[in-house]
């Protein structure tokens, strides 16, 4: 049995890989390890987490100490490397959080990795998973490769621009066998709502303006959650050690024309009159080193891995906006603070 450690798996992105992870291979003990911050939420997996191939550790990859120990405990013959501050305007107010988490948590990793893998890294792997925010912004025109030179304008992703340097590093120097992926904007249920999605989604059910930064004309590339998952089982199991594979879901949209978009969905399901919920849009003062523009080229991805979107982006998201009407006590529980009483319950129980 092959013991593969995902940090970050209470997470967003990380729950749906943990969920794909333990469902579809039975053979492999997944040791998902999460900090449980405010984004991190245990009820993101209750239907998984009695599965005989499935164990949580709480931790902070900070802690070096920890991290070695953890290595040490489980053998590990793989890492999914999710763990990471994420938002942009967070890293603007505390950028120290960022720095320790995104750089200093993942050199934690890649040394409790090489320690462990030094006599035997055959049929190991240490997978990074990154942001196409470290490419820096595009005009109205081209798009980002896997070539495309680094220029981040955040604390957040100068962070994990930085995080992907070392991992190459740990790979050319150490022999490390490591993989990179940067994906685009992710979406989809159990998302935090701090987000842009279930933010609004949340804002126009309770009637909350809409904060729209600027005139809205920033253009993001729009990923399905559990498309992402996909690509990150395919490149896990499949990748060439060494290389980086760009994640995107071919869906560039403006922020203004998404909002009113989902203003238009929210009022056909919520049984209101058309152009309701639009009237809640508020513009406010642009975010500080505002990227225009992010557009992810992934025909490496498809071409060489056979990966590909499962959905177009108003598919995705009428489903996404279904599974939050669908999940408020969900909803509810993360706005309130609510969801941590679940890990107080569970964690004390299998202790």
């Amino acid at each position: 049995m092959k013991n593969i450690l995902i940090t970050g798996g209470a997470g967003f992105i990380g729950s749906h890989v943990v969920r794909l992870f333990v469902n579809k291979y039975t053979d492999y003990h997944i040791v998902n390890l999460d900090k449980l911050t405010y984004a991190g939420n245990l009820e993101n997996l209750k239907d998984v987490e009695n599965k005989s191939n499935y164990e949580f550790v709480k931790g902070d990859i900070v802690d070096g100490d920890f991290v070695e120990k953890l290595f040490d405990k489980y053998r590990f013959d793989g890492v999914i490397h999710l763990a990471a501050e994420s938002h942009v305007d967070r890293s603007i107010t505390n950028p120290m959080e960022f720095i320790f988490t995104n750089i200093v948590g993942t050199v934690n990793l890649l040394n409790a990795a090489k320690v462990l893998w030094s006599e035997n890294p055959e049929g190991k792997r240490f997978y990074h998973i990154s942001t196409d925010e470290v490419y820096g912004s595009l005009g109205e025109n081209g798009i980002f490769t896997e070539e495309t030179a680094y220029a981040p304008h955040s604390p957040y992703s100068a962070s994990k621009a930085s995080a992907d340097h070392l991992v190459r590093a740990y790979h050319d120097t150490y022999g490390l066998p490591v993989v990179i992926s940067n994906c685009s904007n992710n979406y989809g249920s159990y998302q935090f709502p701090e987000k842009l999605i279930p933010l609004f989604i949340n804002n126009i059910k309770n009637n909350k303006p809409l904060p729209v930064y600027g005139k809205g004309i920033n253009v993001r590339d729009w990923l399905f959650v559990e498309d992402h998952a996909a690509a990150i089982d395919i490149i896990f199991h499949k990748g060439k050690t060494g290389e980086t594979y760009n994640i995107g879901g071919n869906n560039e949209w403006k922020n203004i024309d998404l909002i009113k978009k989902m203003c238009e969905i929210m009022d056909r399901k919520l049984g209101r009159k058309a152009g309701t919920s639009e009237k809640l849009i508020t513009y406010v003062k642009d975010r500080a080193g505002h990227d225009l523009r992010y557009a992810i080229d992934s025909s490496k991805l498809q071409s060489e891995l056979g990966w590909k979107p499962s959905l177009n982006f108003e598919e995705g998201l009428e489903k996404t906006i279904d599974w939050y009407l669908q999940n408020e006590k969900w909803l509810e529980n993360v706005t309130s603070g609510d969801y941590k009483k679940y890990y107080e319950e569970q964690y004390g129980r299998q202790k």
